[in-house]
């Protein structure tokens, strides 16, 4: 009879005993779910249609089938598209859990830099300019840097030109042709100072900038001029500045170190309603240069960005910045030519300054905003306006310790020549770019085609300051003003009163650039395996340059393209061919005011044609780790043709150089608590063809041919980190493109460290040291026979706190 068990109706033993079965073998033979169901029912319905009277019955036996196994379907190998499907689902489920979990106080995913992986902030997925190269980084036929806020913060970087000190690939320059002082890079052997980009448009001001307003900054390596327009030889380099987002958050930071520095730092975002967002921050630095003497500085700014999306096809953005930093400028020391070595080497003290501080000073004002409108008719068709205006202003008054005489043998004895210096500089720039970019597919090809206008109006002004000779009264003073023989070891002059009645001149040096550029580009897809794209750009370049009554033009027109393939045998690696062309026009250095340096002549010189570069590049890009860590490797090989030099006084045309080299760099994290950044260069340069017979085979000047950096961190528990820096550099020949005057500056090695500690969820404290051994290190070399060399910071030390709620 059945029985109650724990509310369950029991079949009778003799029923139970037949149908009795293993789950463990249903289900190894596949018997489903339906047939567990129907023989459940059958037991029940024969256990209760016994009634009483079936109590001493025998049952008829209950026969059961064997189940019969089925065959499997044959594992069948995931389609592309699932596997991107099922890769995307990945990494949501990981941004996810990073945002819940990973931040360090409640603002860190508000904040969070929007084209950086949320699981590894080192490493980046995506680059700005997502219609030029709207595949991830993976998939991107190019070498491409990119170094988010977290690696500038950790590396202290807080201007361009400390990431230009501590950055793999990239050579910093002396500011020369007059302008002593603005940001000059060379990247892959070339110089790139008029190749800086700001949210993808050129800003010709070559001045000094911070990076408070930054949140990444992405150096694409090799000839761009298909992405970037004129020049691009070496590369290019895109500051992307903060915009406004869609959630609440406020930032500060505070910093406290030795020379006297003192930094302050917001930024603070809030949501007005769920259309419209504003964004601010500001910036305030005083402070002294460790290990110079005298040298300050100082520095503030701010900045404002706005989001407006009426509707989800439309946005509109708003964006402007003024920084403006000032202090002493600072010439550096003399160069010791007996021992081929800075002075500093060879017994002057390092913090020597060789100014007036009752005269020089310098100041570096930029103020620009940019209004973007989007608006997408359909979900496959993106239009974009730009329109940017800026302007951008350069003075300075500093004294350059030339004309060393150093046949003493006792350094005290060497004696210097100080020369003033000036410049006052500005920059007037309009610019408007139209993009329209179209996702389509042909077959089984996904495409997301490019196609755009640039115009833009460029006015540059150079003057210089008069007066300067008004010190020259007494002995010691020359003709012009400067002051001679004076001791290098410890310059007397430095607190000298006056008279100082500097005015500025009148006739500076003018251009007027109008350029207009025409382009199209497509990057074809198939099944995220094979990855075409390819490019061409038309430029017009008219420049019109004038002093007093004499002035010159250059119009030139040129067409540049690229071409690149990317094969992908798994989806987290890719190998990669690429090839791209760039032109400099003559007089394209803007900030120059000499033809040897790039500008264009205000007198009769023969216009000279374009410079002309050809770049190819092989490599291999991997994403490993979970896929939080981007291994790139790349071979590369750049040549210029028609290069300019000058033998005797004649600039001329026709040499040649070639660069090729093998970069290999890595983002991102090894582990959940380990962080890395760094890449190793290597290059070899050579003048190949040239009008000058000795110069033939020499290396080029003003790069360094071998470098190093690694930046990276690991997390212990209790919410600590630890981490450091280390940055080789080899040495750089001088001169003024072949290695051809026998200088050089030595190579070295500088360490930095830092430990972080989370104090609660809203703060954090860094200790953070700079140049940990003190090295003596330098800068950037000056090409003449009797050049300056600058002296790079010495140690420091900060305390950095931070808030963000």
């Amino acid at each position: 009879m059945e029985r109650l068990v724990m509310g369950q109706v029991v079949a009778p033993k003799s029923l139970r005993s037949v149908v009795a079965f293993n789950p463990m073998d249903e289900k190894s033979a596949g018997i489903s779910g339906k047939k567990v169901s129907a023989v459940a029912s059958l037991i029940a319905v024969a256990s209760v249609s016994t009634g009483a009277e079936a109590q001493q019955s025998n049952l008829p036996p209950v026969t059961v089938d064997a189940p019969v196994q089925r065959p499997r379907p044959a594992a069948s190998k995931p389609s592309p598209e699932q596997v991107r499907a099922r890769n995307a689902v990945r990494r949501a489920a990981q941004r996810q859990q990073a945002q819940q979990s990973a931040p360090t106080t409640p603002s860190g995913p508000a904040d969070a830099n929007p084209y950086a992986d949320p699981a590894a902030p080192y490493k980046v997925d995506r680059v700005q300019a997502s219609g030029k190269f709207p595949e991830p980084l993976l998939n991107t036929p190019k070498t491409i840097t990119v170094l988010t806020k977290e690696i500038l913060e950790d590396k202290n970087a807080t201007t361009l030109r400390e990431i230009g000190r501590s950055t793999a690939g990239v050579t910093l320059g002396s500011g020369e042709g007059g302008n002593a002082f603005g940001d000059r890079f060379f990247i892959r052997g070339f110089d790139v100072r008029n190749d800086v980009f700001i949210d993808g448009i050129r800003d010709p001001a070559v001045s000094i900038r911070e990076n408070f307003f930054t949140e990444q900054l992405e150096i694409l390596r090799g000839p761009a001029s298909s992405f970037a327009g004129r020049g691009t030889a070496g590369g290019a380099i895109n500051i992307v500045t903060k915009q406004a987002t869609d959630r609440n958050f406020q930032n500060a930071e505070t910093t406290f170190g030795t020379d006297m520095t003192k930094r302050v730092t917001i930024d603070v975002n809030q949501v007005v309603d769920p259309t419209f967002s504003v964004r601010v921050g500001g910036l305030f630095q005083d402070a002294n240069v460790a290990g110079r003497n005298f040298v300050t500085d100082n520095r503030w700014g701010t900045f404002i960005s706005t989001k407006y999306t009426p509707t989800n096809d439309i946005k509109i953005t708003t964006n402007y910045v003024h920084t403006d930093l000032s202090g002493y400028p600072d010439f550096g020391v003399p160069y010791y030519k007996q021992g081929n070595v800075p002075a500093t080497e060879a017994g002057i003290p390092r913090g020597t300054w060789y100014g007036f501080l009752n005269r020089d000073f310098q100041t570096a004002r930029q103020d620009f905003g940019t209004l973007t409108g989007e608006y997408k008719p359909t979900n496959n068709i993106t239009l974009t306006s730009r329109t940017r205006m800026e302007q951008s202003t350069l003075e300075y008054i500093g004294t350059l310790p030339q004309s060393p005489i150093t046949t003493n043998p006792d350094p005290t004895k060497w004696t210097i020549t100080a020369s003033a210096q000036s410049r006052n500089q500005w920059v007037d720039v309009i610019a408007n770019q139209e993009e329209a970019a179209f996702k389509f597919n042909t077959g089984s090809v996904k495409h997301t085609a490019v196609t755009g206008l640039d115009v833009s109006n460029e006015r540059i002004g150079i003057g210089r300051y008069t007066g300067l000779s008004s010190e020259a009264f007494g002995a010691g003073f020359n003709s012009s003003g400067a002051l001679t023989l004076q001791n290098m070891y410890s310059p007397g002059y430095t607190n000298t009163p006056g008279p100082f009645n500097p005015v500025l001149g009148g006739d500076p040096t003018r251009y007027n650039v109008d350029s207009g550029a025409v382009y199209v580009m497509d990057t074809a897809n198939w099944e995220d395996t094979i990855i075409v794209n390819g490019g061409v750009r038309w430029d017009s370049y008219k420049l019109k340059s004038s002093i007093a009554a004499a002035s010159s033009s250059v119009d030139s027109d040129f067409v540049n393209y690229n071409a690149g393939i990317v094969y992908k045998p798994v989806p987290i690696g890719s190998l990669y061919a690429a090839y791209a062309t760039s032109t400099n026009p003559f007089g394209s250095e803007l900030d120059a005011t000499g033809t040897d340096y790039g500008s264009s002549p205000p007198t009769g010189t023969t216009i000279l044609g374009p410079e002309q570069n050809k770049g190819a590049e092989v490599g291999t890009k991997w994403e490993l780790f979970d896929r939080h860590l981007l291994v790139t490797g790349a071979l590369f090989q750049t040549t210029k043709d028609n290069a300019r030099e000058t033998v005797g006084t004649t600039l001329t045309s026709g040499a040649a150089y070639r660069i090729q080299g093998i970069d290999i760099e890595a983002s991102g994290k090894l582990t959940d608590r380990w962080s890395i950044f760094g890449g190793i260069v290597l290059m070899d340069s050579k003048v190949t063809k040239s009008n000058i017979p000795g110069n033939v085979g020499l290396p080029l000047a003003n790069v360094a041919h071998q470098s190093f950096s690694l930046l990276t961190k690991y997390k212990f528990d209790g919410d600590w980190e630890l981490g450091g820096q280390a940055v080789f550099r080899s040495k750089v020949y001088g001169g003024t493109f072949g290695a051809n005057t026998g200088t050089l500056i030595p190579s070295y090695w500088r360490f930095d460290a830092f430990i972080e500690k989370k104090i609660d969820k809203n703060w954090t404290m860094k200790f953070y040291a700079q140049n940990l051994t003190n090295k003596l290190y330098y800068d950037t070399l000056y090409r003449s026979a009797t050049p300056f060399v600058a002296v790079a910071p010495g140690r420091a030390f900060y305390i950095v706190t931070s808030a963000k709620f």
